[in-house]
C-alpha cells in the first residue's frame, strides 16, 4: 500500500482519486495524529468488500456455498446452459 503525507493529497487530490481508482490499490493518508491517518480506495472496492463482508457474515449462505463446493469436488455437478429472462421468448 502506498503512502502520502495528508498535506502532499491535498495537493494532489486529482491524481491521488485517479491513481487509487486505476490501480485498485488502496493509499494510506498519513497525518501528524496518527489517529487522523485514513486509508483512501476506489468506490468499486469498497463496495466489494462491503459485499464479501456480508456475504461471510451470513451463515446460512455460506453453509449453502460450502455444500456447493463439496458437491462439486465430488462430481456431483452438472454442468448446462445459464439462464436468461429472455429464454420464454
Amino acid at each position: 500500500m502506498d503512502a502520502t503525507s495528508y498535506s502532499d493529497f491535498r495537493r494532489n487530490l486529482k491524481h491521488y482519486m485517479s491513481q487509487v481508482n486505476e490501480d485498485a490499490v488502496p493509499l494510506l493518508v498519513t497525518s501528524k495524529d496518527p489517529d487522523d491517518t485514513v486509508v483512501v480506495m476506489s468506490k468499486r472496492d469498497f463496495d466489494a468488500n462491503a459485499e464479501t463482508m456480508y456475504l461471510l457474515s451470513n451463515p446460512k449462505l455460506m453453509e449453502r456455498i460450502k455444500r456447493g463446493d463439496a458437491q462439486i469436488a465430488a462430481g456431483k455437478a452438472k454442468k448446462h446452459d445459464l439462464l436468461t429472462d429472455f429464454d420464454d421468448e
